[in-house]
């Protein structure tokens, strides 16, 4: 058996597991349950909500909000009632929605695709300012780490091989390093793996560190078509949304605002509110991230048919994700919006 069909085994099987689970909410009214990948920058605007009492002002409590280290983890804690909403990105809530018909979108967390590839110190071959198919053929043959199977970090080295005809299957070596930062930037010091593809700040930390340096990025335009595109989400299922209107609304409302404060805010405070989100980082990993928040966090929550679709098509070259739904079917009405 393959890497990858080992690896949607392991997402059906966890998502199975649940299904046989309570499937709806087990907080009490008022309060949500919120589980998260990591402290990736696509859930600051959740520590921002926090922080600045939103959630509270619009009328909804936050329970625990674990951080569960993968997408697959985090749509099982969801099928079995452990938490409430799930942040994540669209491969899990497209996921999701392949086994449950009733999973939907919440919010829209990150428009751009917020995985870099970082190569380390050592590293030979193209360079950074080399042409994009030139980077992605030096990565033939390395260990490449990742958070996991079946992960966004994991569809994008997929998507870059495919791109020049390669096979991230055959022609390099994944290593699965799970989602803390810390492991992964250790891995590449050590020389376990010769590069990453990883959630941001990784690239920041990497710099920072003098371990390694941002070879290829999404969000920075490197990877044509994928400039724009939905990537952080916050999901759920229609059960939850039933079950809880009035807090589902709540916390919708409070996000949006603590999007629209990051935009709004003197970057001082954010680059404080960062500091302590992202915990012992280094302050020189910090400078450019402000400027970086504002171009990826969208400030609203809803989602546009163009970068959904170019969303859709990415996860179709990939192929990790089976049956994809319709914008229609996931994206509920309220949170479609018609102009790009």
């Amino acid at each position: 058996m393959t890497r990858r069909a080992l690896a949607l085994l392991a997402v059906v099987l966890l998502l199975g597991t649940a299904a046989c689970a309570q499937r709806t909410s087990t907080t009490p009214p008022g309060v949500l349950n919120v589980g998260q990948i990591s402290n990736s920058i696509a859930f600051f605007p959740l520590f921002v909500a926090e922080q600045k009492g939103y959630f509270t002002q619009e009328g909804v409590k936050m329970g625990e909000r674990p951080r569960l280290g993968t997408g697959a983890k985090v749509a099982a804690a969801l099928k079995s009632g452990g938490i409430d909403l799930g942040a994540g990105v669209l491969t899990d809530a497209l996921n999701l929605s392949r086994i449950d018909d009733k999973g939907r979108l919440v919010a829209n967390l990150v428009d751009r695709y917020y995985v870099d590839v970082v190569v380390g110190a050592s590293f030979t071959g193209a360079a950074p300012g080399d042409p994009l198919d030139q980077r992605i053929r030096a990565l033939r043959g390395r260990k490449i780490g990742i958070t996991g199977p079946g992960s966004g970090t994991e569809a994008l080295v997929t998507y870059l091989f495919a791109r020049v005809g390669m096979n991230s299957a055959t022609d390099c070596e994944l290593v699965n390093l799970g989602s803390t930062a810390a492991s992964a930037l250790g891995a590449l010091k050590a020389g376990r793996v010769d590069a990453l593809a990883f959630f941001q700040p990784i690239a920041q930390q990497a710099a920072a560190a003098g371990i390694g340096t941002r070879y290829i990025s999404p969000a920075a335009g490197d990877v044509p078509g994928l400039d724009r595109t939905a990537h952080g989400v916050v999901f759920t299922t229609q059960r939850i949304i039933d079950k809880k209107p009035q807090e589902v609304a709540a916390f919708q409302r409070a996000l949006e605002r603590a999007q629209r404060h990051i935009h709004e805010a003197d970057p001082a405070e954010i680059t404080t509110m960062l500091t302590a989100y992202l915990k012992g980082i280094d302050p020189k990993a910090l400078t450019e991230l402000p400027a970086l928040l504002k171009a990826e966090i969208p400030e609203r929550i809803g989602f546009t048919r163009t970068s959904f679709d170019t969303a859709i098509a990415f996860h179709r070259t990939t192929g990790l994700v089976k049956r994809l739904p319709s914008y229609e079917k996931i994206v509920p009405p309220a949170l479609r919006i018609d102009t790009p």
